[in-house]
């Protein structure tokens, strides 16, 4: 069996568990500090332009009522040490059934396990992929101006180029790490429905715009952002988001892969691309382009409001405040698609190419 060299994370997890060992050995009760992944313990931070974690943890002492829980973790992060020295990896869904050997300390439903997982991350501020623990969904598909540079499990050099994949796309890997980038491309366009990334792709926009085209598919899974954020980084290139014109695309698609989430707030820096602008459908182009339209749900009302009073990214961006409250005064949402009411091809003989000459139409 290969063994790989010991990534920064194996260091880790040993001085953790000579931590905890040392503790009972004193007989003191080791403790579990956790930083706190949610929106309350976020600020954005202009300067890095993604959401930080404030710091705020919380405890979680070795009792009768942790024990459970303590245990748990202990064995997922054994779990982790025998992935990395073993050079393996284990999908969520894996570890979840692999825990059914151990007895007390099993899990009672995904959910469970999937905290564990991510309370470990945060504790040892690593990326759960360094772990050996992948995601069960894959990252997005690719097309367009870029050269993809992976290798095999035998260290062969595979150069995968995505102006050439007929009409399917690159799947960006659970992992992105191991990835190198070739293009000459301008831009990247970050594209939220696979409908919409098709027919940028039938119709070769990627070729007329120089540009990679990369499908979300709803909110972009980590590998995805992570992707974007090394295109945006090593490649230099400004990265464009289109979505629909609801809370949902702008809240949830948009707002991720800008400046990350405060569920993991302490990977932020890893997982978004604060570079991103926003080219998508806004209030004023259903005006503008006069879109047909979807009232209001009472869900797209309550996170309209919600972002008003509570999102720090909503907070320091008065563009986005204007747009959010221009919605609710329409009471009405657009799809990308809503765009073929000019015509199929409309999106890519009018609109994007005047959207991408116009930055005034951009949001921030």
């Amino acid at each position: 069996m290969k063994v790989r060299k010991m990534n920064d994370v194996h260091p880790k997890i040993k001085e953790f568990a000579e931590k905890i060992k040392g503790n009972i050995l004193a007989s003191r009760a080791p403790v579990l500090e956790i930083p706190i992944r949610s929106l309350n313990n976020v600020e954005f931070n202009r300067q890095k332009g993604h959401f930080t974690i404030k710091g705020k943890l919380k405890k979680r002492a070795l009792a009768a009522s942790t024990s459970r829980s303590f245990a748990q973790t202990l064995r997922m992060l054994s779990l982790a040490k025998q992935l990395i020295e073993s050079n393996d990896i284990a999908t969520k869904r894996d570890a979840y059934y692999t825990a059914y050997n151990w007895l007390e300390a099993g899990f009672k439903s995904q959910q469970e396990s999937d905290e564990i997982m991510d309370d470990i991350e945060a504790m040892l501020f690593t990326l759960r992929e360094k772990l050996g623990f992948i995601p069960d969904e894959k990252g997005g598909d690719v097309v367009g101006k870029l050269i993809v540079v992976d290798e095999d499990e035998d260290k062969n050099i595979v150069r995968i180029d995505c102006s050439k994949m007929g009409t399917g796309a690159f799947s960006v890997p659970n992992s992105v790490e191991q990835l190198k980038f070739e293009t000459k491309a301008k831009f990247v366009l970050a594209v939220e429905t696979s409908g919409m990334f098709q027919r940028l792709v039938k119709h070769k926009f990627w070729d007329t715009a120089q540009c990679i085209l990369i499908s979300l598919s709803g909110v972009p899974t980590r590998a995805a952002r992570r992707f974007v954020r090394r295109l945006s980084d090593e490649m230099n290139l400004p990265v464009y988001v289109f979505t629909d014109g609801d809370p949902y695309g702008w809240l949830n698609i948009y707002r991720t892969l800008k400046v990350g989430s405060g569920n993991a707030a302490h990977l932020n820096e890893f997982f978004c691309a604060p570079r991103s602008q926003y080219i998508g459908v806004t209030a004023q182009d259903i005006v503008d382009f006069d879109l047909p339209t979807h009232p209001l749900k009472e869900v797209d009302i309550k996170r309209i409001q919600d972002g008003l009073k509570n999102d720090p990214f909503v907070h320091a961006h008065k563009d986005w405040q204007h747009n959010l409250k221009l919605l609710l005064k329409l009471k009405k949402r657009a799809e990308q698609q809503a765009l073929a009411k000019h015509g199929l091809n409309y999106v890519i003989t009018n609109y994007l190419p005047k959207k991408l000459k116009d930055q005034k139409t951009w949001l921030s």
